[in-house]
């Protein structure tokens, strides 16, 4: 691996703040998270931030394809470089916000589920999380590196602080372990705080099953849109469009006390209470 501040400086190229880019220096730290990452020869990898290639280098040596997505051109003609001078020629690099890539139309080229691995900037961690979420059936398991914060919402319980609406949506589909703490001294720029690593695998089969799956994530955020309120008062004052004693009721008749706050509830109340109302209304 080139160090990132040497390959930024030949390019006359500057980390960019607002694109949260820490690059990862550290060839060993690299190969860990990879060989952990437990890749096949037979995988398909969506690299999301794919930057100087610290990940992309050494997936391409292992996988079958690596498509690696990122939205900076100046940095993508960099990792092009880096690539051609590796002598791989499995890799796709594609000049995009990962957010507008159709992850359900990629793997139906490929005609397999694929796995997505990354360094996620913080700014939009949760939305790519819903998208994969969205696009799961596509998705074996994703393979990411958050910021330690982001990192603990995901993995949190209920009624801890950090437990809340991602942390449902995604223990309900997935299963998620942790794969490797990474120091905040291993990037360049350095970032403010360290790195963990996740695996969120997701679920072949739901332990329990929403009736309308949009319609419990949209009763997961009605409930966290006021998580100092009772959940009576959640759900009454979301865009549910529902009144107190409707709240009431349904949630007495989910066997919630409607007093208890959204932080308390786990994934199978949660599901409870969305098919309940769903019937209801």
């Amino acid at each position: 691996m080139t160090s990132p501040r040497i390959l930024l400086a030949a390019h006359n190229v500057r980390p960019k703040k607002q694109l949260g880019q820490n690059f990862l220096s550290d060839p060993a730290t690299a190969a860990m998270i990879v060989s952990r990452s437990g890749i096949s020869p037979e995988d398909i990898v969506l690299e999301i931030g794919a930057g100087l290639g610290a990940l992309t280098i050494p997936v391409a040596r292992v996988a079958q394809k690596v498509v690696a997505v990122d939205k900076d051109r100046q940095i993508i003609d960099i990792l092009r470089a880096e690539i051609f001078a590796n002598n791989l020629s499995n890799v796709v690099l594609m000049d995009r916000n990962i957010l507008k890539v159709d992850i359900k139309a990629l793997a139906e080229d490929f005609g397999r589920r694929i796995v997505v691995m990354g360094n996620l900037p913080y700014n939009i961690s949760s939305q790519i999380l819903v998208q994969l979420i969205k696009s799961r059936k596509a998705v074996s398991r994703a393979v990411l590196m958050f910021q330690k914060e982001m990192a603990q919402r995901i993995t949190a319980q209920p009624s801890c602080r950090e437990y809340g609406r991602l942390t449902v949506m995604l223990q309900y589909c997935s299963d998620i372990k942790k794969v490797a703490d990474v120091k905040a001294s291993l990037f360049f720029p350095k970032p403010k705080v360290d790195s963990e690593v996740l695996e969120i695998r997701f679920k072949k089969a739901l332990e329990y099953t929403a009736d309308d799956e949009t319609f419990l994530f949209r009763v997961i955020k009605a409930a966290f849109g006021n998580r100092r309120k009772t959940l009576k008062n959640s759900l009454y004052a979301s865009e549910l469009n529902i009144d107190a004693n409707l709240a009431k009721h349904v949630l007495e008749s989910s066997d919630i006390d409607p007093v208890r706050r959204a932080e308390t509830l786990n994934t199978e109340e949660f599901v409870k209470l969305s098919n309940n109302l769903l019937r209801i209304l």
